[in-house]
């Protein structure tokens, strides 16, 4: 089953283009995309100006009952990071180790997000 998608702004189709690739990777790192859900919102209020769009928007990424929010210019660099997020094995830095295998990966994906990189 897919990643389930919501938005308050529709996501590119370049994105969506991609998404089956992304979820093709994950199932291969032994991520199950039907347990996340992508939200993508303004990061910042409405401009006044009408065609202004906005610069930055949310992307609060949700896995087993917890969150975290990446705030990125594009869907395309938030599918970049997030796909680098997902395939990281532990000799890539900065990013922390994930593991792929048996129970709590959600769990040490999201352990993985709160650390700084």
């Amino acid at each position: 089953m897919p990643i389930t998608l919501q938005s308050t702004i529709s996501f590119s189709g370049e994105f969506m283009r991609k998404l089956p690739a992304l979820e093709q990777t994950m199932i291969a790192h032994g991520l199950d995309p039907s347990g996340f859900v992508i939200s993508k919102d303004r990061a910042t209020p409405s401009s006044v100006v009408p065609f202004v769009g906005p610069f930055f928007y949310d992307y609060t990424v949700f896995v087993d009952g917890e969150s975290f929010t990446l705030t990125e210019p594009n869907d395309m660099v938030f599918l970049d990071y997030f796909l680098k997020l997902c395939t990281a094995e532990e000799e890539d830095r900065p990013l922390p180790q994930l593991r792929r295998t048996g129970p709590g990966v959600a769990r040490r994906f999201l352990n993985w997000m709160t650390q700084s990189i």
